[in-house]
């Protein structure tokens, strides 16, 4: 003790009692204002006249198995910025921090912290006057061994019972692809990561296969997540096909990933379907260029290249010269391109939509950072919750529908003609939205491979 208070290193492992954690580790940071606890499935509630908020945490890192569920207060919302940049709300709880012998109160705000560390990060205001760190020591307080870990929460392990679920994707530490390997092992089913580069496929009329690297055979699966990133297109669309052929459920089949990609063949899907999208121009010839910008009413405008990815190969051509000589320099080497009407009015911000199994499950406004570009596109910036209209959520859903995605992010903007429809994703990623909303979007995606086995 010094002058009373508790001495902690930078990492250290605490309780709370009130919400039935006997043991957790925490992240010791006098930088960071407030405090976050991990959660997931939070939802508000009224107990006796008074706002309560229960949540599901899974209190060892990377132990997805043991799950506590816990109950508290609901003292606040706050809008906070968390560290990769996106602003989020957070449910905002009281209860009481136990660290050594010592005990007080403490406000914590809710979130996921599965792309961090530590399931717990103590901040500066749950220390004034109670606390001196040592940066240069870890654990000074009383540390759990195995055995007592076990021993706590030994009443806390989901035994599994469900289905053989694959998540056939390229990077295991992507933030979605943890999530819906966590989602899937909460809900009791066996989940296996499956790199897409170590898959391949035997065709044979009577016997068609998948093998793994080393010579495993790919045939217990029930159902396969297909999380296919556009430069892997081909051969994640083959091997999910070979799944298909096999008579695994696919979330999403291999036709709807593959005609998402096509982004010329998509908005005219999309628009055979009824859904709006900004006014847009294609053409095969430098010799059409003047028209072409005509069409879709002069600069400004958009070029997208239809190969281009996640905002690459977007240029902006703010007057008919620019857009000439962009048109032209990519006619020039056989790029196929599209030219889209730019949305001035949406001043730099879309919505997406994040649609699961016919419903829009979350929805976000993405707003670019001061001084950046935005096309007609997300290119990064920060998130926050958004209410969305029903016109805007009927498209949404329109869409998923009309490419036949159980999965996807439909990204929308606002213009004066009402929303229109930008873009449609087969494999939307879950950070900003689900941590700008707390919801468990990976959750309500394991849900509907449930709901097709009716269980």
């Amino acid at each position: 003790m010094s002058d009373n208070k508790v001495v902690l290193g930078s990492e250290e492992w605490c309780s709370f009692p009130e919400l039935g954690i006997p043991a957790i580790k925490a992240r010791v940071d006098s930088g960071a204002k407030t405090s976050a606890l991990h959660a997931i499935n939070i939802a508000p509630f009224v107990k006796n006249d008074s706002n309560w908020v229960k949540f599901d945490i899974n209190p060892i890192q990377n132990n997805v198995r043991t799950i506590i569920h816990c109950e508290a207060p609901l003292i606040d919302k706050r809008i906070v910025k968390s560290s990769s940049g996106y602003r989020e709300q957070r449910y905002v709880i009281q209860t009481i921090l136990k660290l050594g012998d010592q005990n007080w109160e403490i406000e914590m705000t809710l979130t996921n912290r599965d792309s961090m560390g530590f399931r717990m990060l103590l901040g500066r205001e749950a220390m004034i006057g109670r606390v001196v760190v040592d940066p240069e020591k870890q654990y000074l307080l009383d540390s759990p061994t195995e055995e007592d870990l076990t021993e706590v929460y030994k009443g806390a392990v989901k035994e599994k019972s469900g289905l053989h679920i694959g998540l056939l994707a390229s990077n295991p530490e992507l933030y979605s692809n943890k999530r819906i390997m966590e989602a899937g092992e909460m809900r009791g089913h066996e989940m296996h990561f499956l790199n897409i580069k170590e898959c391949y496929i035997k065709l044979d009329a009577k016997k068609p296969e998948i093998h793994y690297r080393g010579g495993k055979i790919l045939n217990q699966f029930d159902a396969i997540i297909p999380r296919i990133r556009p430069s892997a297109t081909f051969y994640g669309c083959a091997l999910t096909r070979q799944f298909e052929a096999l008579k695994v459920f696919c979330l999403n089949s291999s036709s709807a990933i593959t005609q998402s990609r096509d982004k010329l063949y998509s908005l005219q899907l999309l628009l055979n379907h009824g859904v709006d999208i900004p006014t847009t121009g294609f053409a095969n010839s430098p010799l059409d260029t003047d028209d072409l910008i005509t069409m879709v009413g002069g600069p400004p405008l958009i070029v997208k290249l239809l190969e281009g990815t996640q905002g690459k190969g977007v240029v902006l051509a703010e007057t008919k010269k620019a857009a000439e000589s962009v048109i032209n320099a990519f006619k020039s080497i056989n790029a196929n391109i599209l030219v889209q009407e730019f949305i001035k009015e949406a001043n730099g911000k879309d919505i997406r939509c994040f649609v699961v199994d016919g419903k829009v499950v979350a929805a976000i406004q993405r707003e670019a950072l001061p001084g950046e570009f935005r096309a007609n596109i997300h290119l990064g910036g920060t998130a926050s919750v958004v209410k969305v209209t029903q016109d805007e959520k009927r498209i949404a859903i329109k869409a998923a529908k009309a490419m036949n995605l159980k999965v996807a992010g439909v990204d929308i903007i606002r213009s004066s003609k009402g929303p229109l429809l930008l873009e449609v994703n087969s494999s939307p990623g879950l950070e900003g939205i689900e941590g700008a909303t707390n919801k468990d979007i990976a959750g309500k995606m394991i849900r509907a491979i449930e709901k097709h086995f009716k269980l």
